[in-house]
């Protein structure tokens, strides 16, 4: 069986439906397997709708929390608050995505000999890490766990830069990210949480990949994290805008494309357009299958906008946004675009822009100061405040 990403809202919305029966202990007892592309039958392949906010954060929750109750759909739901939990991290610290650029830029600059080709190539003699290297480029997208076990590999056996395996993921990754690659890369480096990092190990990779890998005697299994300062203190929360009473144009990006569910009812929407930049992750761009996905999310989304406000839509370049900004004479309101590279180029467009925010960002971003468990202790509280009519954490 061919696994399938989707791209637009309502094949997203078929495929939260067809899987939110295994969102309680399917979930919880499979999650860690990667049995192989076409035999998952216990994790979602939901993230890059997810990603583009096809589909809801929320709505992906509540289709837990319906199918299952909250506890026992506990850890489904615990693996979508880590993305929110990543992207506050960030918000807060924006000055970390920076710091990474400019690493990622020095390290490739040093780079000397052929490693990081073999690496990036999938020509390392590691079969487990060739088989991702090919899957992840083939596919846009590796299981959660065979991601974990790709960095570590990559950091700590084959002693690549972690910022030059975060760049390799970022670039071909359907469901890429920001916060959630920068940050994870950190983790299994042991600069996220100092002196903690994440060993990839060869029973734990026969275990979990049923078989299908063992790379006994292959692996460094006993690394040192690598030494560098801890992440910065938490700063504030930017604050986001509102919409004005008036008419105003509205600018689409694919951080967020469900503006239905964004945009206040009876707002004024007089114009729309969109615009996608994947090839801004990196300086070497993206992969052709990530423009594709990126560009059919945002062109599903201009479509539904179109059709919610009645007025035409349509997809800009960049370098076109000043022009139909200036065009419409119209203040400009857009989704908040989360620290990364779509933030980054629209802040770099010159154009002002109200940028607003939900609810599910405001009451998750601010709670990401420390590490993932204090977080998750807010879970509950973030449930009852953002699914105000969905069963408590004690109805199920």
């Amino acid at each position: 069986m061919t696994e399938t990403f989707p791209t637009d809202r309502a094949a997203a919305l078929r495929r939260l439906s067809d899987f939110a029966p295994r969102m309680g202990h399917h979930y919880a007892k499979g999650r860690n397997a990667d049995p192989g592309p076409g035999r998952r039958r216990d994790v979602s392949l939901l993230s890059p709708a997810i990603r583009h906010r096809l589909v809801t954060e929320a709505e992906v929750v509540a289709a837990a929390v319906a199918a299952h109750g909250p506890r026992a759909a506990e850890k489904f739901i615990q693996e979508v608050f880590w993305r929110s939990y990543w992207k506050g991290f960030l918000e807060l610290r924006p000055g970390m995505w920076r710091a990474y650029q400019a690493a990622r830029d020095a390290d490739r600059a040093a780079m000397r000999g052929t490693a990081l080709e073999r690496a990036e190539n999938g020509a390392t003699g590691i079969g487990c890490f060739d088989d991702w290297v090919a899957e992840l480029r083939e596919t846009g997208w590796l299981h959660n766990h065979a991601r974990m076990w790709f960095a570590s590999i990559w950091v700590f056996t084959l002693k690549l830069p972690w910022t030059l395996g975060a760049d390799f993921m970022l670039r071909h990754l359907r469901d890429g990210d920001a916060a959630s690659n920068t940050l994870s890369w950190r983790w299994v480096a042991g600069i996220q949480t100092p002196g903690k990092h994440y060993v990839a190990r060869a029973e734990n990779i026969a275990r979990y990949t049923e078989g299908r890998f063992d790379p006994a005697g292959e692996l460094e299994e006993d690394p040192s994290p690598i030494d560098a300062p801890p992440p910065p203190r938490a700063g504030a929360l930017p604050p986001a805008d509102r919409v004005p009473d008036g008419p105003f144009a509205l600018l689409l990006h694919e951080d967020d494309l469900h503006p239905e569910s964004l945009v206040p009812p009876g707002a004024k929407v007089a114009a729309i357009a969109g615009v996608a930049v994947p090839e801004a992750r990196s300086p070497l761009g993206c992969s052709a299958l990530v423009a594709e996905s990126a560009g059919a999310a945002l062109a599903d989304g201009l479509a539904r906008a179109s059709a919610q406000w009645g007025v035409p839509a349509r997809r800009l370049t960049l370098e076109e946004v000043p022009a139909w900004a200036a065009g419409q004479g119209l203040p400009v309101v857009t989704p908040w675009a989360p620290v990364g590279w779509t933030a980054d180029a629209l802040a770099g467009s010159g154009v002002p822009m109200r940028r607003i925010r939900r609810e599910w960002d405001e009451a998750c971003w601010p709670l990401a100061t420390k590490g993932f468990f204090p977080f998750r202790e807010s879970i509950p509280t973030l449930l009852g405040r953002l699914l105000p009519d969905q069963p408590s954490a004690s109805a199920r």
